[in-house]
């Protein structure tokens, strides 16, 4: 099992230890993945350029992104998960697809 396909099953069992599968549709969680993008977002609203950096950054700063981030990805690995899609394999796909487009 690769590193994608644990965390996939960690976050369904996270779920199912919950009974929030009654909450985990398609359209909630992709709700989830916008909403947890626009914090992630909002961490970096007031920054500069430069700021943003990663040497710029404070040590609480650059763990509440990397806290953001995890959010977002787990939203979406959830969601990958309810609609039985392979993430590793439509990223490799859309990577191909963008191989011929720049």
């Amino acid at each position: 099992m690769n590193e994608l396909e644990a965390l996939r099953t960690e976050i369904r069992a996270f779920a199912d230890d919950r009974n929030w599968e009654q909450f985990h549709t398609p359209k909630n969680l992709s709700m989830a993945v916008a909403g947890e993008a626009g914090e992630l977002v909002a961490e970096f609203q007031w920054l500069t350029a430069e700021e943003s950096m990663a040497g710029s950054l404070s040590p609480e700063k650059k763990s509440d992104i990397e806290l953001e981030m995890a959010d977002v990805a787990i939203y979406l690995i959830r969601l990958a998960d309810v609609l039985d899609v392979d993430l590793a394999q439509v990223i490799r796909k859309k990577l191909a697809i963008n191989e011929t487009r720049f």
